[in-house]
């Protein structure tokens, strides 16, 4: 699985930090982005590749093992319980192969998972962290969460009470989609960069930063793995 700390340099997370900082200078909002290495487990997934391994193992075997007919009915020739073995443990062999294998290649385990139990992961996960980073615990309401998950390639914007009345969802939407575009075209902490300037100049007009605001969350990179 990729880890955020493999493709995130000092630099890179510094740039973010920066953004953050530049941002809540125009806005009350509190601006939280996090990546993660990824939100679900997807054991099953990893189970349809050791299956699908333990079968090709199996098929391999049968082909591949000398057979003497000549030995078929000689005291000589092995108990059919040794054959019964081999096979046995070609598929246990092949299934714990492919477990290991899918576990540590992202595209096979995402291969075999569908896209809408990905998408239900990373909704889940991502509310999680809005309550964990206690986005949702600001005096104001006005929590605004960036959520990047790594394994999955996807991305979702979660807003607290004040700032989906000062904005409304259908712009909370437009924010993830175009997160999620600069993710196709440049690395996270790029596409960080420029989404979260853009959420500090919408929340400007709507959350403009008051005289004595308090900066009540850390203007930092959350990064899970």
């Amino acid at each position: 699985m990729s880890r955020p700390e493999h493709l995130l340099s000092q630099s890179d997370r510094g740039a973010v930090n920066l953004a953050v900082k530049s941002a809540e200078s125009l806005t009350s909002a509190e601006i939280i982005p996090v990546i993660a290495a990824g939100s679900g487990r997807y054991d099953r997934s990893e189970d349809i590749v050791g299956l699908w391994s333990a079968v090709a193992l199996l098929f391999m075997v049968w082909f591949i093992r000398p057979v003497d007919h000549d030995l078929a009915n000689s005291w000589d020739s092995p108990p059919p319980i040794s054959e019964v073995v081999g096979y046995a443990t070609a598929v246990i062999g092949g299934f714990l192969a492919g477990v290991a294998v899918a576990s540590r290649v992202d595209v096979l385990r995402r291969l075999f998972t569908p896209a809408q139990q990905m998408r239900d992961e990373v909704s889940l996960r991502a509310r999680s962290v809005f309550f964990d980073q206690r986005v949702h615990h600001t005096a104001g309401a006005s929590g605004v969460l960036l959520y990047v998950s790594l394994f999955e390639r996807m991305a979702t914007v979660l807003a607290d009470e004040s700032v989906l009345k000062k904005l409304g969802q259908p712009q909370i939407d437009e924010l993830c989609r175009e997160l999620t575009q600069r993710l196709h075209a440049s690395p996270p902490s790029v596409a960080l960069c420029e989404t979260i300037q853009l959420v500090g100049q919408r929340l400007s007009t709507v959350m403009p930063r008051l005289e004595g605001d308090v900066n009540e969350l850390a203007d930092s990179l959350v990064i899970l793995d």
